[in-house]
This record gives C-alpha cells, structure tokens and sequence, in this order.
C-alpha cells in the first residue's frame, strides 16, 4: 500500500452523547480524530472546534434514542472508518493509529470489533485472538467495538434499528441488530485483541436491573436475531450467564419472561 493511500486512511468518531458541551467531552474522551458528536438535550445547533489538531463537529437535536442519534451521526460521516461512541467512553493513546493499523493488515475486513474495558458485572465479551464473526455470536458486542469502513456502511443500506436501545420501545439490541444485518448482507467482521478505551460509566439511563422487562426485551430482541432458533438460543444465553442475571430470579422464572417476548414479537427479515 502507497503512502499516500495510508495518509488518506482516517478514523472518524461517531458519538451518541446527552447534555455534554464540546470542550469538555473532547477532552474528557481523549479524542485523537476528528469526531462527529450528536448530543441529546432541549435545544437546536451545531457547532465545529478543533481538539488538538482534529476536527469536531458538534450537533445538538432535541431528540432521543441511541438508534436515532447513531444514524444522525452516520449521515454526516465522512472519515474513512467510523468508530462508534458514548459519552462515557476514555479512550486509550494511539487508538486511531492502533485501528487503522488493524484495516491495513486485514483489507478483507469490512468491519473489526476492538475490546472496551467495562465494569466487570456490565462484561459481556472479551476479544483474545484475531477471527471472524459469525450470527450465532454476534449479540455479545457492544456498539463501542464497532469500527467500520465508510464505504462499506455506505454501501449496506444498514441503520440502527429505533426499536431498540437506549430510549427506544426495547430498552437494548441496535447494536446486535446492526452487526446481524451487517454481515447478512455479506460483508466480513473479524475481531482484534486490541484495547482501545475504557468505560468510566455513572449507570445507564436503561438498565433498571435484570427484571422482567429486562428479560422480555431480550426475548424480543432473540427472535429477530435468531428466528426459530430463539428459544434454544435464550436458554442458551441465561445458562451461560445464569451467575450473573440470575442472582434474583431463577433461570426458569426468567425464561418464561423471555419466551413471552419471543411471542410477543412476529419474526421479520425486514428492516425494522
């Protein structure tokens, strides 16, 4: 590869925030790209800065939804790969670099997915070695893992689902939605070993605990992830992490939730 097409390789932030001012995130996050913030609040505007050297291109809507403020952000992308964000994400020194280096030695790869450290009871997966993803494990990473080529999101037609996530009528998802749909269209995820941020979160404005809206959400979301196979594969989930979103209820009680969700919702393979 030429040079000049690694100086033209960029990696561009997209991030879904509330209530922040531009200053303070971009410094707070340790921006070292340019970025696009969409920030949620009761107002109207737009404003550009340069944060060290990067441009950040802030945009105020008096909107709500994680689905909704990702696609915002996606409409007005314009680096070569996007990195998908929240607020209360500090990232690590290098990360862009570490990212495209990961592209630059992987041209097959449309979209790789890079560790995030969270809390331990908020883990959900932990990335080892270098491998393709696959649809029977794909519901365990997290939007903030996901850098994709441009071009390629461009090309897919793919948006985040407003059904789900955080301010949406299902309270998580987009994120498992958006990486199925994704690869569904034929375009190839692979994973990295590589630590790029880390989660400073003060609680989500979602997650209420593992109740039985908890459980009936996740139960929506598994039959428009898996079809028919969402009872095996919601039994599945709960043995796998029954320490974790079992401590209050039993695995029985909590898959009678998640099969009311699974009968709640008609199976589509339409976009939703």
């Amino acid at each position: 590869m030429t040079q000049e097409k690694k100086k033209r390789m960029g990696v561009e932030v997209l991030a879904s925030v509330m209530r922040e001012e531009p200053w303070e995130l971009a410094r707070r996050m340790g921006i070292a790209s340019d970025a696009v913030i969409i920030n949620q609040c009761d107002r109207l505007g737009f404003e550009k800065i340069e944060y060290e050297g990067h441009v950040v291109r802030f945009y105020s809507f008096p909107d709500k939804g994680v689905g909704k403020s990702r696609n915002e952000a996606l409409l007005r992308a314009e680096g070569d790969i996007c990195l998908f964000a929240d607020g209360d994400l500090v990232y690590e020194n290098g990360y862009a670099e570490a990212i495209e280096a990961e592209f630059r030695a992987n041209p097959r790869a449309d979209m790789i997915l890079f560790n995030v450290e969270v809390a331990k009871e908020r883990r959900t997966y932990h990335i080892s070695k270098r491998k393709r993803v696959h649809w029977y494990n794909c519901g365990r990473y997290g939007a903030v893992s996901f850098a994709v080529r441009r071009e390629s999101l461009l090309s897919s037609g793919v948006a985040f689902s407003l059904l789900f996530g955080g301010g949406a009528r299902y309270c998580s998802g987009e994120d498992s939605l958006f990486l199925k749909e994704f690869m569904g269209k034929g375009y190839s995820v692979y994973t990295a070993p590589v630590t790029i941020g880390r989660e400073v979160s003060e609680g989500s404005t979602w997650f209420e605990g593992y109740d039985r809206k908890f459980f009936h959400d996740r139960g929506v979301l598994y039959r428009y992830l898996y079809g028919k196979l969402g009872r095996v594969m919601a039994l599945r989930f709960l043995l796998a992490h029954r320490g974790r979103v079992c401590e209050k209820v039993s695995v029985l009680q909590a898959y009678g939730w998640m099969k009311e969700g699974l009968s709640v919702a008609r199976f589509s393979r339409s976009k939703i």
